[in-house]
């Protein structure tokens, strides 16, 4: 059985979302994408992916914020 080393990308494929799997022991030419019902023993590997994606997005936001207040003017803070 192969082992998941961690989640690299999530796309919407086919109605569904799908994760970009790098293997454990392999190179990037391995990875594949796998629906969440197929990773079903590797839920933290997908927690983890989530939590990280998610702070990406809050990351961004903060940052058009920040660029918002400037562009406005105004001193950050």
């Amino acid at each position: 059985m192969w082992e998941v080393e961690r989640i690299l990308n999530k796309q919407w494929i086919q109605g569904k979302d799908k994760y970009l799997v790098r293997w454990k022991g392999f190179t990037a030419e391995s990875d594949t994408w796998k629906g969440k019902k197929n990773l079903k023993n590797t839920k933290e590997a997908v927690k983890e992916y989530e939590k990280e994606y998610q702070q990406g997005i809050e990351d961004v936001r903060q940052q058009e914020r920040e660029e918002e207040t400037f562009r406005r003017g105004e001193l950050p803070g």
